[in-house]
């Protein structure tokens, strides 16, 4: 009886043991990520920003006395200090509309006013300037978006609602989305995150655990306008690629074919030309470096009026071209005096041709 009292006692010390154990260790993880969250805020918030978005109000004083104009807040977003010159990252849809801007620290009670330096509103980013630099401004650490891998930690720090140094946290949900960008176009490659993402939020950085900038929180999902659980970040390597032109252009210098696409619906409403696959070429500029690689746009019979097809793209450099976003996204990645090769269809015959790239005029 002793002998199993025994066993008993020291089975119930072994499970107890465990347990504490178990225990011991579940909270000592915890405390770790907490550690890590607590400690990248704290080297992060100050260099987050609220961006107050100022346009000109005009109002009437009387029938009989003249007008007068007022600056007010038409909206307002989060940034990120870039560099120790002052410049802010922020979202387009922040800035656009808007004549001046203040920036507000978490550790400064001033307002600083910033200007427009330039815009991406194909990728939703924009650069501002603040006129007057603090001395102990610190730029964010930016990290590599392509080693981002679904399910790491991803912190999110901005103003929602206006409520400054705001911190939420969650992980990367999913890699490679596309969404709906300003002006139609595609933006292919964000990343999606489940940490709570909310209007004021947009234009703040996302930021993995070692405290580095993955990305630009932009959007959400959402059916009510707040958060729920599906926000969106434009991932830091195209906001690296992009800034630099920005600040020094005014603008980011996209690279072109030197073409008018066709559009595929109308070729078969007006013509009855069918195209699964493939964009059509409708017209190539003269001189550009399609025409200049023997590339041809659409024709006409002068007599009959009959419109004849012109050479149709299928991939550039190996990639699959079928609309507009496709041929967008793809000479994206690339920079103006690149030179790609396009294969096309003519006819029934496949050719290809090597294509310099040259600066769109916008």
């Amino acid at each position: 009886m002793r002998t199993k009292i025994g066993h008993f006692f020291l089975t119930f010390l072994l499970l107890a043991s465990f347990n504490t154990h178990a225990l011991f260790n579940e909270g000592q993880a915890r405390l770790e990520s907490e550690k890590n969250t607590i400690s990248i805020f704290k080297d992060s918030v100050n260099s987050v920003v609220n961006i107050s978005s100022l346009g000109k109000l005009r109002a009437r004083r009387g029938f009989f006395f003249s007008s007068s104009t007022r600056e007010v807040v038409k909206g307002e977003g989060s940034g990120w200090i870039w560099d120790k010159n002052g410049h802010i990252i922020t979202n387009y849809h922040v800035v656009e509309g808007a004549d001046n801007f203040l920036i507000r620290f978490n550790n400064n009670k001033k307002e600083y006013k910033a200007t427009l330096v330039g815009t991406e509103p194909a990728k939703d980013i924009a650069v501002l300037k603040l006129l007057e630099v603090p001395r102990d401004i610190t730029p964010l650490k930016t990290g590599d978006s392509n080693n981002v891998q679904v399910g790491q930690k991803a912190i999110a720090i901005g103003s929602p609602f206006g409520l400054d140094a705001t911190v939420t946290t969650g992980i990367i949900s999913a890699k490679q989305r596309g969404i709906q960008g300003i002006g139609g176009v595609e933006i292919r490659g964000m990343l999606q995150t489940d940490s709570s993402i909310n209007p004021g939020n947009s234009g703040g950085p996302l930021i993995d655990s070692s405290g580095n900038v993955i990305g630009v929180n932009t959007m959400i999902f959402s059916s009510s306008g707040s958060s729920a659980g599906v926000g969106f970040a434009v991932p830091i390597n195209i906001v690296k690629k992009i800034v630099p032109q920005i600040i020094k252009f005014g603008m980011v210098k996209r690279p072109g074919l030197g073409i008018a696409i066709a559009e595929k619906r109308e070729l078969a409403y007006f013509y009855g030309i069918d195209l699964e696959k493939g964009l059509p070429i409708q017209s190539v500029r003269p001189g550009g470096p399609s025409e200049k690689a023997g590339l041809k746009g659409l024709s006409q019979n002068p007599r009959t009026r009959e419109v004849k097809l012109g050479d149709v793209i299928l991939k550039v450099d190996g990639k699959e071209i079928n609309d507009f976003d496709d041929i967008f996204n793809i000479l994206y990645e690339y920079k103006v005096g690149d030179i790609v090769e396009v294969l096309y269809r003519r006819g029934s015959a496949l050719k290809k041709a090597k294509v310099k790239l040259e600066e769109i005029k916008r």
